[in-house]
């Protein structure tokens, strides 16, 4: 076994070691050496007003591109004030300053669930879903209520857990007429329960972690049921107000961090309320940068179509990534 070269110095923080099995590069084909290169694009849509205002301009943005994407829908009422329950975490108010959270989300986003009723979005907000399919991009599952998952799903039960996924799973159905085949958590939140439960509700795959290459995962002794297409790349609310990074230059932390060659290539999370309304410059730039570079871009169905060799098994755990409050999901150890 080997290991891979850590990722560029000034975003090393951003990952923890992994151990490679499994990757016979010396039979590598010659597709399969280009995935190497790929970027696959999972759209995060947290909130009511990133489904009716970011997801259309990103829509237009990918058809001027000639790129597809994979879109995560939040799919229950939009609670996103409830979130002022973090305030009393370590970092929250020094991340809510840094990447300036009202002006990316809007008074009345930040007031749905406390002062506001919130939107549902998959009932009220369906054409716009269905209109991501119908321009060829993949849809998938991001949860049912965002604030509750992120806020609890690490300590909930199995059942708990089970109602949650249904709920997300049945409103997906209701918008789209067939179930979901991605499941991508909430704040790169997650449990072990959500993990095996994958398996036997028909998802496919998922992007619940945060690492450096697909794995099947391990969670406090449980085997998950479908295969984890980790995250690999920062995202721009961690770099934002950080190392000098502002909306002028952040796309530059990010082509840096592509160059570290990956054997399936990188996946990038971008937001609906953020690449998709005022940091939609910046998406631009990173598109046009990738296209120079010969890079293809697509969704997480092609990155999972592409796999040919056994994935290894990795266990999943908690720890920090840089730029981001509280504990995430990531790649740890292989198993």
């Amino acid at each position: 076994m080997g290991q891979f070269p850590p990722p560029p110095f000034f975003l090393q923080s951003l990952f923890i070691p992994v151990i490679v099995s499994g990757h016979p590069h010396s039979n590598e084909t010659a597709s399969e050496n280009k995935m190497k290169n790929d970027i696959y694009l999972k759209v995060d849509v947290d909130t009511w007003r990133g489904t009716v205002e970011g997801v259309p301009r990103l829509l237009k943005l990918f058809a001027r591109h000639q790129v597809r994407a994979t879109f995560l829908f939040s799919l229950g009422q939009d609670h996103t004030g409830r979130a002022l329950r973090r305030v009393f975490r370590p970092g929250f108010l020094g991340k809510v300053g840094r990447t300036s959270v009202l002006s990316h989300y809007g008074l009345r986003t930040l007031l749905y669930g406390v002062l506001l009723p919130g939107p549902h979005i998959a009932r009220q907000g369906a054409e716009i879903l269905r209109q991501a399919a119908t321009e060829g991009h993949q849809v998938g599952v991001h949860c049912h209520d965002h604030i509750r998952w992120q806020d609890y799903v690490a300590h909930k039960d199995a059942a708990w857990t089970r109602r949650e996924l249904e709920q997300a799973v049945f409103q997906f159905q209701e918008v789209f007429g067939y179930p979901p085949e991605v499941h991508g958590a909430a704040g790169w939140q997650v449990n072990a329960h959500a993990l095996v439960q994958q398996g036997s509700m028909g998802f496919r795959y998922a992007s619940d972690t945060r690492g450096r290459f697909p794995f099947w995962p391990m969670m406090d002794g449980l085997k998950g049921g479908v295969p984890q297409l980790p995250t690999t790349l920062p995202t721009l609310d961690e770099l934002l107000g950080r190392e000098g990074w502002n909306a002028g230059n952040i796309h530059q932390a990010v082509i840096a961090a592509t160059q570290e060659t990956l054997p399936h290539g990188h996946v990038y999370t971008l937001h609906a309320e953020l690449e998709g309304m005022r940091l939609m410059p910046v998406m631009e730039e990173l598109l046009l940068a990738w296209r120079a570079e010969g890079r293809r871009v697509d969704g997480l169905d092609i990155l999972f179509n592409g796999l040919k060799d056994p994935l290894p098994r990795h266990q999943v755990v908690w720890g920090e990534v840089a730029g981001r409050t509280g504990q995430l999901a990531l790649q740890g150890a292989s198993c």
